[in-house]
């Protein structure tokens, strides 16, 4: 964390990941810890087995909001898909977890890998399926890898790209279209995301309305708005704005037609803004060193090292990066 702070200063996200980090011994000290540093925001990468088994744990993790984030794995809404990506039917225990996240309002973003064949045309059920949840500040959608335990993958069949799970979102008929989700401006390539407004489980798409200078400069490499106050007043000036007679495109005059009661200033909040986000990383198949240099994603190291998170998973990984080096000595040789 003492690494982090000192290369950004004051770092938008800090995720927690593993492994499964629920597990560790010392979870809770180590969100104490990122608390007593100028850290925006603190996702927990989790499987959510944790959160379905103990209601205690969810409660404790309360106690660090606002700033707390779940970054809980959901991948499809069908069984088969779930055997397939994990092993199991897991709908029970995703369910139980949000159940245990909703009673404490802890923001959620659901977390869907994506597999050709397999769960692609998934996108508008769970975009759906996440809007019945208080908790649930958006989805992110990540095309599978070779990476991690992943066997037998087979890039020409399994492989899904960005645009493929754009174009499934925008083809679901939801409330996501063609302008809504654009590409991150810090890595176009790899991240693509879109914002709505919402009341309740309504939704109405911002993204093709604020100007996307804004989202770089408020929200640099970032995908999260809480403790943006500039922004949300950017965007609520944006929205008012745009509601003259001269500007309103009729799209405009729908979305206040569903959403009349937009909260007021003060009263806006990450409560009020659903995100979508489609994140692509790297792996042997479709390395790019350009999108590398690019990375808004990195992991920090125990020995201080900040490494793009595609160049860790591929050679740093399991001490990956040793083994390397030696035979590209021995070739030097």
């Amino acid at each position: 964390m003492d690494t982090l702070v000192e290369s950004e200063g004051e770092p938008d996200l800090l995720q927690l990941s593993g492994g499964e980090p629920t597990l560790h011994p010392d979870i809770l000290e180590i969100l104490r810890m990122a608390k007593t540093r100028p850290i925006r925001h603190v996702m927990i990468n989790t499987n959510g087995l944790r959160l379905a088994a103990e209601p205690e744990f969810a409660a404790a993790l309360a106690e660090f909001k606002p700033g707390i984030e779940i970054y809980l794995q959901f991948d499809s809404l069908r069984p088969e898909a779930l055997k397939a990506l994990r092993g199991a039917d897991l709908r029970r225990i995703r369910q139980q977890a949000l159940e245990n996240l909703e009673t404490h309002n802890i923001s959620t973003t659901l977390v869907s890998v994506v597999k050709r064949g397999l769960n692609e045309d998934e996108a508008g059920d769970i975009i759906e399926h996440a809007l019945k949840w208080r908790c649930v500040r958006g989805v992110t959608f990540q095309p599978i890898q070779d990476a991690g335990r992943n066997d037998n993958f087979d890039p020409k069949k399994d492989r899904v790209l960005l645009s493929d799970i754009r174009r499934a979102i925008i083809d679901a008929g939801g409330p996501f279209q063609a302008s809504d989700i654009i590409p991150l401006p810090c890595n176009p390539e790899s991240i693509a995301v879109g914002y709505a407004l919402r009341n309740g489980s309504d939704i109405a798409p911002i993204t093709s309305y604020i100007p996307k200078d804004v989202i770089v400069a408020e929200a640099p490499n970032a995908i999260t708005f809480e403790k943006y106050p500039d922004l949300q007043e950017r965007i609520f000036e944006f929205f008012s704005l745009s509601t003259t007679p001269a500007t309103t495109p009729e799209r405009l005059e729908a979305l206040l037609c569903c959403l009349p009661e937009v909260p007021a200033l003060e009263r806006l909040s990450y409560e009020n803004i659903f995100r979508v986000a489609i994140v692509e990383f790297l792996d042997a198949y479709n390395f790019c060193t350009a999108r590398v240099k690019r990375s808004c994603i990195h992991f920090v190291t125990p020995d201080g090292l900040i490494i793009p998170f595609d160049t860790y998973n591929l050679f740093y990984r399991n001490g990956r990066i040793h083994d390397i080096r030696k035979e590209l000595d021995r070739a030097a040789s």
